[in-house]
């Protein structure tokens, strides 16, 4: 067993896409294109829009904020709550008062069976 670490306090900042006070912690790898990050948020932090290289599915864990698709329409996120997006998809998120994610992102990837929220 290995304990692993993912507190903001052991994040590297996320300097692409024209992102703010946000950064993450990379938690895995798998066979082919799979990886797995713990993604903090400051206050007023967002990762700027840009297309998704793998599928992603990006869930919060802490706190709140918002993820944007590419028709520019802002969905809030709550902890308990997530959103997907696909292979090439144009996409941003954020916070304006901080967040915690989880983010997954594979060649292959099929949401589960959540809830879908429009």
């Amino acid at each position: 067993m290995r304990v692993i670490e993912f507190g903001a306090d052991v994040a590297e900042p996320i300097a692409l896409f024209e992102s703010v006070a946000s950064s993450s912690v990379e938690l895995g790898r798998g066979s082919g294109e799979v990886r797995v990050y713990c993604v903090h948020f400051d206050a007023n932090a967002q990762i700027g829009a840009h297309p998704a290289g793998l599928c992603q599915l990006f869930l919060v864990v802490q706190g709140s904020g918002w993820a944007e698709g590419g028709d520019g329409r802002r969905v809030r996120l709550d902890a308990g709550q997530g959103v997907f997006f696909e292979l090439g998809e144009t996409h941003a998120k954020g916070s304006d008062t901080g967040m915690v994610a989880i983010m997954l992102q594979a060649s292959e990837l099929q949401p589960g069976d959540g809830r879908d929220r429009d």
